[in-house]
């Protein structure tokens, strides 16, 4: 084991495919960070190619796990399948005064997110899931609409999915598949027929987009920044963005190539009280550049003190600009 007497942060999942470009791209800043995973010999091979400290660890052991934590002010969360680590991460951190921030898309940790939180806010410290990707580039659009409304008591929102998954997300999303899709009405999750499509503009020139509904945290992060109490989220995905047959025989994830040609798009539409609907779209880089770029940057935040104790998103923390600084990503008004 390679470790400093203090680091700012441990990044754990690093030598995974996002894992290793949210490493990179920490190294580019010339931050101080270790990096951990449970394969020694991939974790040493990328902790000499960063000139990082290293943790070797596996999470079978809880008791490993908060050794492993010693010195550290923030861990991101890089290993999925998220409902098999976020557990154990959560209350190592919150035992050890540690902030949580993970890269889960995955509806069970925030619901864990929200179950910890009181003992999260009693150590002072904050337990963030979905720093990164979705999350962030939804709350961060409707949180930007909704500095506009009076009083909205409706959100749909949509994700525009371009280019391939990786592997570790189609492992992941295979894994977490139900045969529910859910809805918030009222404020509570109730199940939602997946043959009422919806139709959004992305303003990507293609006119309005048959989008279906899916489950997606944003049900539960959307609903905790703003209260409204009536939300649904769409996907618009391309032919290849959700792959069949051996998952294990995928690539680790899309090239640098692959993920510039494919931008992503949301959209969002907020129904006021009176009928009134207001709309507007993020354009943004891939998914897989945004969610380690807008995950580091998350992590930089906290290190500065930007942080609230608790289960939190992104949007309140950091405000609906957030989304907007991550190069590449920009909102439009329609």
């Amino acid at each position: 084991m390679s470790t400093s007497p203090t680091t700012a942060f441990l990044i754990y999942g690093a030598t995974g495919y996002t894992g290793r470009i949210a490493c990179n791209y920490a190294n580019s800043l010339g931050l101080n960070f270790v990096i951990a995973g449970r394969t020694q010999d991939k974790t040493i091979r990328l902790a000499s190619s960063l000139t990082v400290p290293y943790r070797i660890f596996s999470i079978d052991d809880a008791d490993v796990v908060v050794s492993a934590l010693k010195g550290i002010r923030v861990l991101l969360n890089c290993a999925g399948p998220f409902t098999h680590t976020a557990k154990v991460f959560m209350d190592a951190c919150t035992q050890m005064g540690v902030h949580y921030l993970d890269i889960s898309a995955e509806l069970d940790v925030f619901q864990l997110a929200d179950v910890r939180s009181e003992d999260a806010v009693r150590a002072n410290v904050m337990l963030m899931p979905g720093c990164g990707g979705s999350v962030a580039m939804l709350g961060c659009l409707v949180g930007n609409i909704i500095e506009k409304c009076e009083s909205p008591t409706r959100v749909d929102v949509a994700l525009h999915v371009a280019g391939s998954m990786s592997r570790g997300s189609a492992i992941t999303s295979t894994e977490n598949l139900t045969t529910d899709c859910f809805q918030r009405l009222q404020g509570s999750l109730v199940p939602q027929n997946i043959s009422c499509t919806k139709d959004f503009d992305f303003s990507d020139g293609r006119g309005k987009t048959a989008c279906f509904p899916i489950t997606l945290p944003d049900l539960i992060t959307i609903w905790k920044s703003t209260g409204i109490a009536n939300i649904s989220t769409f996907v618009h995905a391309s032919d290849t963005a959700f792959p069949t047959g051996d998952l294990s025989l995928l690539p680790d994830g899309p090239s640098a190539e692959q993920r510039l040609a494919n931008p992503y798009h949301a959209a969002a539409d907020l129904t006021e009280a009176d009928g009134t609907v207001r709309r507007a779209v993020l354009h943004t880089v891939n998914g897989y550049t945004f969610t380690p770029v807008a995950s580091v940057e998350a992590v930089r935040r906290v290190l500065d003190g930007q942080f609230r104790p608790g289960f939190q998103t992104p949007a309140d923390v950091f405000g609906s600009g957030f989304v907007e600084t991550i190069a590449g990503s920009s909102i439009k008004h329609l």
